[in-house]
């Protein structure tokens, strides 16, 4: 008798790849210098995944095929993340119909909050279509256990929210766990019909999503106060949210998990830091982190999905996942960069409560 055949993939992300230029402690303005990272909503989860908690991870992308398209793949394979599956685009020698994107992004401190300016347009993945991949052949041939993917690819074009579509329906019918992250970017929709445009967009996506991160709704998400004597940083937050995502549940009943973050900023550089879950018809909250210290919080959101991911698919514990995706969210934000450089060890003591003496 023959054993199952494993998949080859544990997570693919269906996302755009950034080259981010860091101007650590200065201003993109004056900096004369910069550090470079690979960053995107939708791939920072799949190298997170892979390189704190082990999954066997791709990446579904492109790239202008140029100095800066194998600079950013060779960040990424640095990070674990396959790039086989990688578009390559012919570079026209000035990016007039194709380039790689750059995101110019300052850390913040203090009163002077973390301020981003992205060059993406024209880019290789905004351009990506339906029929460039063959689902079928990487779901049911290959195998993949889950997909990625989010409101900032599936906001990038026509073409990229079509083929969103397309990815979920067809993992979907292959029987992968789909996780979409909302992701609301004004930038990407301020001239196609803004946040509601976006929503539409999402509420067509929804019936194929298993685990949506942040919860579907009429108006932006808007930050909470602190109630005078409360217990709980984030009461308001969760007293708010819970009905919220038990009326999203009753309009899609496929939704088995949705996940949100809680964050309040009292400086760029002080956050309170949370997150809740649903899961199968129960809530989860992390523990809190109250006044963290924060170096650069770009990314910070990502890591929490990477860590829910691994924490559901490696434990199929929710309270665990969602203990992970909060622990690794933090530690990603005690260092530069928009991917997280934190081990599963260093997680999983901060999960259950550790603190941040010295180890030696």
């Amino acid at each position: 008798m023959s054993l199952p055949r494993q998949p080859h993939f544990d997570v693919l992300s269906l996302g755009e790849v950034l080259l981010r230029l860091d101007p650590g402690e200065g201003r993109v303005r004056t900096s004369r210098q910069f550090t470079a990272w690979e960053g995107g909503g939708e791939y920072n989860v799949a190298r997170g995944a892979r390189r704190c908690f082990g999954l066997r991870t791709g990446i579904l992308t492109a790239f202008a095929d140029n100095e800066i398209g194998r600079l950013l793949e060779d960040l990424i394979l640095q990070g674990g993340v396959d790039t086989s599956l990688v578009k390559w685009v012919p570079y026209d020698g000035m990016g007039k119909r194709v380039r790689n994107p750059i995101n110019f992004t300052e850390r913040g401190f203090g009163v002077r909050g973390a301020k981003g300016s992205v060059d993406r347009g024209h880019s290789a993945a905004s351009q990506l279509k339906p029929g460039d991949y063959d689902f079928d052949h990487l779901f049911g041939t290959l195998g993949c256990r889950w997909l990625h993917t989010g409101g900032i690819f599936a906001g990038l074009s026509e073409s990229t929210a079509e083929l969103t579509i397309q990815a979920c329906e067809a993992a979907k019918r292959h029987g992968v766990t789909v996780s979409y992250d909302l992701n609301y970017r004004p930038s990407l929709w301020q001239e196609r019909g803004g946040f509601p445009a976006a929503q539409a967009l999402n509420r067509k996506l929804a019936p194929y999503i298993d685990v949506m991160i942040g919860v579907l709704c009429d108006e932006p998400p808007t930050a909470g106060a602190v109630a005078p004597g409360e217990s709980d940083i984030f009461a308001a937050e969760d007293a708010a949210l819970r009905p919220a995502i038990e009326k999203l549940v009753a309009e899609f009943p496929n939704l088995k998990t949705i996940a949100a973050t809680l964050r309040r900023v009292h400086t760029a550089s002080i956050n309170d830091w949370g997150a809740l879950c649903y899961h199968e018809g129960q809530f989860y909250r992390s523990r809190n982190y109250p006044r963290f210290d924060i170096l650069d919080r770009i990314g910070a959101g990502d890591s929490f999905v990477a860590g829910l991911v691994a924490g559901l698919l490696q434990e199929g514990d929710a309270q665990k996942a969602v203990n992970y995706g909060a622990a690794h969210g933090a530690l990603a934000m005690t260092t530069p960069g928009d991917t997280s450089m934190a081990t599963l060890v260093e997680v999983q003591k901060l999960a259950e409560g550790g603190d941040s003496k010295v180890q030696r």
